[in-house]
C-alpha cells in the first residue's frame, strides 16, 4: 500500500510539473492569438495515418515476461530506442488498457544495469560488498542480486557488456538512420550475449520487473482517426518520449510517433508560410530558453563522472552540459549513450569512482569509431532563430541544443526537443477528454 501510495504522489507530482511547465511556455512564447489559433486549428486538421510510418511499417512490441538480456537483444537487433511492452496476462485482449503495461527503453536498460556496475565497482576494491560497507540500501535489490549470482568481478563483466550491447544499437538508432548499428552489434553484441543469456539477474530478471524501475514511459496512445495536435500536445505539454498509434478494436499497434519524428517532420515544412514566419524569429522571441540559467542542470569538468550519471537519473533527463568556471562555460556535453565508454573499457572501468567528466571527455574523443561517435555539445546563441535550432536538432539527430551566451559561451539555458514541439502548440480546454474520451492524467496514474 504505501509503495502504491509513493508511486501516485510521483506521478501527481509529475502532472503538476507538466501544467506548470506547459503554463509558462504559453505565458512566454508571445505568439499572436490568431496565429496561435490558426497552428492549432492546422495541426488538428492533419490526421495521425498521415504521418510516415516507422521503417518497415511494423511497430515492434515486447512482452512483458520477456528477459531483459531478450529484450535488449530485439531492440538491437530491430535497430529501435523502445518498444510497448504487452501485458502477457492480457495478450489477446482488444481493450488498449489492459492489453499493454507501458514502453520500455534503453535508457531503462542503461540505468538499471548502472546500479549492478556502481555495485561491482565498489566490491572490486574490497573482498565483499561487507568490507566495503555496501549493504540493500546502499545500491538496490538488484545491484546486490547480481553480486551475490555472480561475484564482484562477473558482475562488472556482465555490466560493461549489457551496457554495451544496449547503447551500441540505441545510438545507432538514436542517429535516425542505423547506418552504423551493424559494426557496433558486431563488435559489441558477441561478448554481451554469450554473458547475458546465461548468467544471473539478466537471464531471469523480465521487462515487467524493471518497467517502471527508470525512466517509466506510460502507455498513452492516440487513434488512428485522431489529430497530430494530439499527438504533439502529448509529446510536449507531457513529457512523452513517444506516442503510439491505434486502432479501436484491433490488437495491433499501427504506428510509433516519436519527440524526434515530429522535429523532423517540422523540419521539412520549409516553404510553408505559417513555418517560414516562426522559424524565422528569435529564440528569445519565443520566451526560450523556457528554463532560466540557474535552473538548468549540469555538471562542471572537475566534477566525478559518476555524479554526471546519478544527475542525469535522478532528474530524468538524458544529458548534461559539460561547464568549466563559475561563468559556466560550455565546454561539452555528456548524456545517457556516453556510459558505453565508462564501462566498455577495462582502464576506464576499474577507475571509473575517481574518473572527473574532464578526463573521461578525454578518453571518449579517443577512443575510436568502434564505440560509436561521440556528438559534442551543439550550442546556439540567444539571437539564434527558431528555424536554426530546428535544422540542429533534426540534421544532427540529437535531443538538446544548448544556449551560450557572451564570449565565453557561457551557459544561458538548453532547447529540448520538447520545447521546440511546445512552441507550435496551444491545449484547448478539455482537449483530451473531449477528442479520445479519457483523461490523459488519469493514464499517467495507471
Amino acid at each position: 500500500m504505501a509503495e502504491s501510495e509513493n508511486v501516485d504522489k510521483e506521478t501527481s507530482s509529475a502532472v503538476s510539473s507538466c501544467e506548470e511547465y506547459f503554463q509558462k511556455v504559453q505565458s512566454r512564447k508571445n505568439l499572436p492569438k490568431s496565429l496561435q489559433e490558426t497552428l492549432n486549428s492546422a495541426f488538428a486538421g492533419i490526421p495521425v495515418s498521415s504521418f510516415p510510418r516507422v521503417p518497415g511499417g511494423r511497430v515492434i512490441e515486447i512482452t512483458s515476461e520477456t528477459s531483459v538480456s531478450v529484450a535488449v537483444k530485439i531492440l538491437s537487433d530491430s535497430k529501435i530506442l523502445s518498444a510497448p511492452v504487452i501485458n502477457k496476462d492480457h495478450e489477446s485482449s482488444l481493450d488498449w488498457k489492459e492489453r499493454y503495461l507501458g514502453i520500455i527503453d534503453y535508457s531503462s536498460i542503461i540505468l538499471w544495469v548502472l546500479e549492478s556496475a556502481q555495485l561491482a565497482a565498489v566490491a572490486l576494491s574490497a573482498t565483499s560488498a561487507t568490507a566495503a560497507g555496501v549493504g540493500t540500501g546502499a545500491v538496490g535489490a538488484l545491484g546486490v542480486a547480481a553480486l551475490g549470482a555472480t561475484g564482484p568481478v562477473a558482475a562488472a563483466g556482465i555490466a560493461a557488456a549489457a551496457v554495451g550491447a544496449a547503447v551500441a544499437g540505441g545510438v545507432a538508432a538514436d542517429r535516425g538512420v542505423g547506418k552504423d548499428a551493424s559494426t557496433a552489434v558486431d563488435s559489441l553484441g558477441k561478448d554481451f550475449y554469450q554473458v547475458i543469456l546465461r548468467e544471473e539477474p539478466f537471464k531471469s530478471t523480465t521487462v515487467r520487473k524493471i518497467l517502471k524501475s527508470f525512466r517509466y514511459a506510460p502507455f498513452v496512445p492516440v487513434s488512428t482517426e485522431s489529430s497530430m495536435l494530439s499527438v504533439m500536445l502529448l509529446l510536449s505539454k507531457y513529457r512523452l518520449r513517444n506516442v503510439p498509434v491505434i486502432k479501436p478494436g484491433e490488437p495491433d499497434i499501427k504506428n510509433y510517433i516519436t519527440q524526434s519524428a515530429v522535429v523532423y517532420g517540422l523540419e521539412g515544412c520549409k516553404g510553408r508560410d505559417w513555418f517560414d514566419h516562426i522559424s524565422a524569429l528569435p529564440i528569445s522571441d519565443l520566451g526560450l530558453p523556457f528554463m532560466s540559467p540557474s535552473e538548468v542542470i549540469s555538471i562542471d569538468s572537475e566534477e566525478h563522472i559518476l555524479e554526471a550519471f546519478k544527475r542525469m537519473r535522478d532528474n530524468n533527463i538524458g544529458g548534461l552540459p559539460v561547464v568549466e568556471g563559475t561563468n559556466k562555460k560550455i565546454v561539452g556535453n555528456i548524456s545517457m549513450r556516453d556510459i558505453r565508454y565508462l564501462l566498455l573499457q577495462p582502464e576506464v572501468f576499474s577507475n571509473f569512482r575517481q574518473l572527473t567528466v574532464r578526463n573521461f571527455t578525454t578518453k571518449v574523443a579517443t577512443a575510436g569509431e568502434e564505440y560509436g561517435l561521440a556528438i559534442p555539445a551543439i550550442t546556439c546563441r540567444p539571437d539564434s532563430t527558431l528555424g536554426s535550432v530546428i535544422n540542429s536538432l533534426a540534421s544532427r539527430s540529437v535531443h538538446r541544443v544548448y544556449v551560450g551566451d557572451g564570449d565565453e559561451n557561457e551557459l544561458y539555458g538548453v532547447i529540448t526537443l520538447r520545447d521546440v514541439i511546445s512552441c507550435f502548440v496551444s491545449e484547448p480546454p478539455n482537449y483530451f477528454e473531449n477528442c479520445l474520451g479519457f483523461s490523459v492524467k488519469e493514464m499517467l496514474n495507471r
